[in-house]
Formats: C-alpha cells, structure tokens, sequence
C-alpha cells in the first residue's frame, strides 16, 4: 500500500486531478496508479449495506450481498434515541469494513414536509432536532468502524416529483431553522466523511454547483472537513459544481465531465486553485480509508439480527390501548389476519432496498410466542388481484372464534417509494373493507400497521389497539411478537404528526408545485408546528406513544449553564407495574417575541429506562444555540433575550409540567441607512439617545412620532428632523 500522509493534489498533472473527482463506474473512485491512489467503494445503505453483488458497472437494485437490514429511518427514529441508532451504525459499519466498503451513502434526515413525500420512509422526521440528534447518532456509529458516512440529501431535498429538476423555493429563515439546522448538528457534532448533494435546486440554483450551500455554509459557517459528493446523476455543469465545492461526482461519465474540468482550466474559466482543493479531498477521503485495518473473521449474522430484533421493537410505536388488550397473554385465543403478517412489508422501495440475512415473518414469531393454535387468513392480497369477498368473508369466520384478532394493514411497497410522491394517505379500499368485516365479525381488535409514509386512520375509534409498526427490517415480524406479547414494552414516539385529513397538512396546496417550482408557504409552520399555530386537531400529535405501564411528572426545573445551554431537570416516576421506558420531550416558546414564532418547538429529549416504581430525575440538554432564530436582517443567528416557557411531557400536546428560565439575549445592531425607520434609529445603541434629544429640542409631537415611527427617514425631508440632521445622526450610527 502507498503512503498518502504526504500526497497532494498538485503532485498529480491536470489530468490525474480532474480523473481524481469522479466515479471509475456506479460505485468506485478512479484510482491513480502512477503514484499509488487506490480506487476506494461506496455504497448504498442507509439501514443496511447494498453492495452490488459481481462488477460494479450498473445500479444493481436487486443484486447485492446478504446484509442485515435494520429498521429504516422511518423506524428507528421513532426510538427517539440517539444511543440505539448509534448501536446501529456501529453495525453498519461492521458490516461495511468486512466488504472492504469505505463510505456507505447514509444517513438521509431530510424533514418530512408532507406525508406524501415517496421516500419519507427514508428520512427521520419533521422536526430538525429528532433528525438531527438521530442523524448524528448513526454517524458517530458507522465512523467508530473506520468507515465513512455520508450525510444526505443536501438540501431541501423533500419531495420525488421533478426531484432532479425541481426548485425547493424557500425563504432564508425557514431554511436554515427548519431545514438545514438538522444538517448543521449533524456536521458539527460527527464531521461525517461525506456530504451528499442532492439532486434539486434551491432557490433556482442546483444544489451540485451552489457555492452558498456548499462552501458558504457547509464549510465557512459549519466547519465540514470532508467532502462533498454528487448524489448519483445531479451535476448538471460539472465545471460550476468543482467552483462551488463539489468535490466528487457520481457516477462515472466516462471521462466526458473530466475532459470539461481539464479543459477550463486551461482556459481560465477554472481557477487551478478550485481543482487542486476538491482533488486534495479526494485524496484525503482514500487517506482515511486506507487507514483502516483489514476487517478480522465474518459477519456475526446471528448478534446483528438480534439487534436488528431488538432496534425492531424499540421502534413500535402503541398508538391506543383501550381496555389494556395489549399485551396478550400467551394463553389467549388469538387469530391472525391480513396479508403483511406472511408477507412482511419490512423496508422502503428503490435504491435502499437491502438482500437480507434473513426475513422473519410476524404470523411465525407470534405462532412461537403463544401458547395456543394461531389461526390465520390473508383477508386481502397485497397487489389487489383475488376473490375480495371470499377473502373477507373467510377471515371474518377466522376472527369469530378467537378472544383476540390482530389484522396486519398496511401500504404495498408498489404505492410509495424513491422515484415518485403519494396522491393521497389512505389505505386500500380493499384493507379497509376487510377491517370493517373482522369488526363485525369481533370487536376486540388490534390493528398492526406497515408503512413507510403516514396513513389515515378513519377507524382508530373502532379498534380497541393499534400498533404503529412502520417499516421494521429484517427483524420486523419477531420485534411486532415480542411487543404484542409483552417481551418488549413498547416506549417509542411519533416523530411525525398523523392528520386526520391531507387537507389538514401543513404543505397541501404548496406540494409538490409546478412548472419547475415549489414554494414552502408554510414557512416556519412544518408538522406539529403548523397544527398547534393553526390549532387544528390531529388524529395522534407528534411525540405520542403509550407504554404497558404509566408515568408521573414531578416539577421541572431549568438553570442557564456557564456555557449558555440550558440544563432541564424533571423527576418521572414508573407508576405501574412493570418496567418501562419513558420519552421525556422538552420544548420551548418565548411569549412576547419579536418574532414571528410557533406556538412550542422541541428543543430536547431523552429516552429513559425507569424500573417500575422508581423515580429518576432526568436531565435534557437544550442548546443555546437551537434557541437562536435566523435574523434576516443581519444575516446570522440570533438568541433572543426574554423569560423562556420550557414545557415538558410526553408527546406535543401532552405536557405535564413547566417552568421559565431567563435567558440572555445576543447583542443586535441593525445596520443603519437613510432607508432604516425612525424607530430603528431611537433603537440603534450609538445613537439612540442623541436622537431621542433632538425629537424633543424639536418639540415632535408624540401623535406625529407615532404616525411617523416606522417611516423611513429619508423619505420626507424635514418631517420630523432636518435632512441634514438625519443624515449626520445616520452617518455617525454607520461609523459604530
């Protein structure tokens, strides 16, 4: 192996450099045999390795090797715990040394702007800081293994519709509090490897040739070190994306684009400079790779599976429970209903699809757990096809003789997936018919759900339980067993609201936009925020999930640390019978703001084991930092200084306590000019005061200040000031 520890871009000609920034074929980098660059892999994940089985000269959905598939993000993140996602990347990244893989392309925490997005099974959440914490904790696990992650879609990347074309309009504030803040922790607190660009335009720019984004705040304002690749077919102008900080494009093209870079190079339309920084990233990325050691002996399928198990019931969300119907005893007379349960729906459709070690089947897992015979019928098939009535009228006849029924529902993988966007949230006509049957049939109902985006849930009032399931892996059928027969209490969350209506979401009207444009009129107001603003009810609120026992909410405290971050400390009691784990959300709001804000913003969380009977007082970290809004007018961050609402619960809008906390705020100047009002400059803090003295030698009346306030003050010469007066004081406030 050649030592790189001293190689650099210019070493190598112009021609070896600009070779050096694109793929050799779909998933390799060019080597540069002349001074010992290796060629370097990567790969899809984000749940799973999806290494391409043979030569890696093609996508290859459905060649890959045997790897463990995890619960995809639309599961985990419903766990709501950093820690078991980062158990997971460790896994991930195992797995990815023994295939010799140096970056798997993951993970994706795009926010989940409208339920309709087809790849929202692939992202974490609509809120930046679930996404964010999540995101990081997967990243920090895949690096531990000397792997590269990389960071994805960057950005605004929420819709499939025209995604490879379409332009995410997005004013400045919402962009960065909303969608780029979950990106922004993930950068500074795990410097991933790899960033991926995604394929859109932001605000009329490709994201593959925007040197805002990709220099201007991805490396000046965050600091990322490491290096920016093409999601696979976005460089639209090659020699625009190495200007603006594109460091690698995917895949090859043949050396059409490399032949452009060398090209304007030579003729001046590309700074050398620009060349040789990508390329040196280039390098330094196999440089890390190389600095890996071998991976030792085989995969461990059996412990990887039982995490996957594990991580798998950790991520079953138990919407209701009425009557306590969950869990079952495993004496109980229970019958099986609804293709998903043979046929599991266990990952998201398109380039994330993972070969899995091994697929458990939930009518399998259940069948071992009970102690009794577990009947079973298919009540509908899953593309549509069959004799619908015969299939109802057969598991209505199943569900009669049991104590219990468990239907497992769901939405086929044909119906949402990368590539293209939902029209609608409903389940099939054909599901909801048989689940209307089985209710005639017995009412002590407990729904099962697969999905990899929200669904409707029109009959939640009808059932007695229901299980938010998701997509689950490769374990998904054995982790649904162990939390419907109590193996597993079930403790996680809604990362994302369920509407009773697609007309109630926040983005509906705006989605997925037109003619090469979409607009985020919702603004600020994503997911729970939106309903809360509009007070609009909702089916389940953000954050929600039951557990087989309960818990109790002592007061809460809140105390500004020496470095700003405020330290939340609330006691929760287990005051039921078994033990749980409890997720303890925390969010903010500041009354009278001069800003714009939604009603409450999650700021923290933590997911706590608590025995049953004990008390533990839980801490929550929230960053002064996150409490900053984007101030347009400057251009920058802002921690607005007021007393602080801190409200903590165990969903949006299940908050047990509160408390207040002072907190200070950042100093603020506006920039002064003949255009700023007069009430910006009796703001302004170098000449505020001089003039509120010349108001009052020129006896303004208070009615015409008033009238006058918000006025610029170049517009009307004399009224109130003297022009040359005001352009003195203006002057002076620009000097500082």
């Amino acid at each position: 192996m050649a030592d790189l520890s001293n190689l650099r871009a210019a070493d190598l000609t112009l021609e070896e450099r600009a070779s050096l920034t694109s793929g050799a074929d779909f998933w390799t980098t060019k080597a540069v045999d002349r001074v010992g660059i290796p060629s370097v892999m990567v790969t899809d994940g984000p749940h799973g390795l999806r290494k391409q089985g043979g030569a890696s000269d093609h996508l290859g959905l459905a060649d890959s090797i045997p790897a463990t598939c995890f619960p995809p993000a639309v599961g985990i993140a419903a766990s709501f715990d950093p820690e078991l996602a980062e158990r997971v990347g460790v896994a991930l990244g195992v797995e990815s040394a023994i295939e010799d893989v140096a970056v798997i392309l993951g993970p994706g925490i795009n926010i989940k702007r409208s339920p309709l997005c087809g790849r929202n099974f692939e992202y974490m959440s609509e809120d930046p800081i679930v996404s964010g914490a999540m995101g990081a904790g997967l990243v920090r696990g895949i690096q531990s293994q000397g792997v590269g992650s990389s960071l994805k879609h960057f950005a605004a990347n929420n819709q499939e519709t025209d995604r490879v074309r379409v332009s995410a309009d997005i004013d400045q504030r919402t962009l960065r509090e909303i969608y780029l803040r979950g990106f922004e922790r993930v950068v500074k607190d795990t410097q991933p490897w790899t960033v991926m660009c995604s394929y859109n335009r932001l605000n009329g720019v490709y994201t593959s040739e925007d040197p805002w984004l990709l220099t201007s705040v991805l490396r000046d304002d965050w600091g990322f070190e490491g290096l920016v690749v093409s999601d696979w077919g976005a460089v639209y102008d090659r020699v625009a994306g190495v200007a603006a900080g594109l460091d690698l494009e995917m895949p090859s093209s043949n050396g059409r684009t490399d032949a452009e870079l060398v090209a304007a190079v030579r003729d001046g339309r590309l700074a050398e400079d620009a060349l040789n920084a990508v390329a040196d990233r280039v390098i330094d990325l196999v440089r890390k790779s190389q600095a890996r050691p071998a991976a030792s002996g085989s995969l461990d399928v059996e412990a990887h599976h039982a995490l996957a198990r594990e991580a798998a019931g950790r991520s079953i969300i138990l919407l209701k429970n009425d009557g306590g119907v969950l869990p079952l005893a495993a004496s109980t007379s229970v019958a099986v209903i609804g293709a998903f349960a043979e046929s599991p729906r266990y990952q998201g459709a398109g380039s994330s699809q993972i070969n899995p070690t091994r697929l458990d089947k939930a009518i399998d897992a259940i069948r071992e757990a009970a102690d009794t015979e577990v009947a079973f019928a298919a009540g509908f098939t899953i593309d549509g096809s069959g004799d619908a009535a015969a299939l109802r009228a057969e598991a209505a006849a199943t569900a009669s003789a049991a104590e219990v029924v468990v239907v497992f529902l769901g939405v086929p993988a044909a119906e949402e997936s990368e590539g293209f966007d939902r029209t609608h949230i409903d389940l099939p006509q054909n599901q909801l018919d048989l689940l209307d049957a089985v209710i005639g049939a017995n009412p002590n109902v407990v729904v099962v759900l697969s999905h990899g985006g929200v669904v409707a849930l029109p009959f939640a009032d009808r059932v007695s339980a229901i299980l938010d399931a998701s997509l689950l892996g490769q374990a998904g059928g054995s982790g649904t067993a162990d939390v419907l027969y109590g193996a597993v209490n079930p403790s996680a969350r809604l990362a994302e609201t369920i509407p009773f209506r697609i007309e109630d979401t926040p983005a509906f009207g705006n989605f997925p936009g037109e003619h090469g444009h979409v607009l985020y009129g919702e603004g600020l107001l994503v997911g729970y925020r939106w309903y809360d603003a509009k007070k609009l009810d909702v089916q389940f609120p953000f954050g929600h999930g039951l557990s087989y026992t309960t818990f109790s909410y002592g007061q809460a405290s809140a105390s500004v640390g020496s470095d700003g971050d405020i330290l939340v400390t609330v006691p929760v009691t287990n005051t039921g019978s078994v033990d749980g784990r409890e997720v303890v959300q925390v969010y903010t709001s500041l009354p009278g703001s001069s800003v714009n804000r939604p009603p409450r913003e999650l700021k923290g969380f933590a997911s706590v084991a608590i025995a049953a009977g004990e008390t533990v007082d839980v801490e929550v970290t929230l960053r002064r930092s996150e409490l900053a809004y984007w101030d347009i007018r400057v251009d920058g961050w802002i921690v607005e200084g007021g007393e602080y609402v801190v409200e903590v619960g165990a969903s949006s809008r299940d908050l047990r306590s509160s408390t207040t906390v002072a907190v200070a705020g950042d100093p603020l100047r506006l920039p002064i000019s003949m255009n700023s009002s007069f009430e910006e400059l009796l703001a302004d803090p170098v000449i505020g005061e001089e003039v509120r003295a010349a108001l009052d030698a020129s006896n303004v009346e208070p009615a015409l200040l008033e009238l006058m306030g918000n006025f610029p003050v170049g517009r009307i010469d004399g009224m109130p000031l003297p022009r040359e007066q005001t352009i003195a004081l203006v002057e002076k406030a620009q000097r500082g």
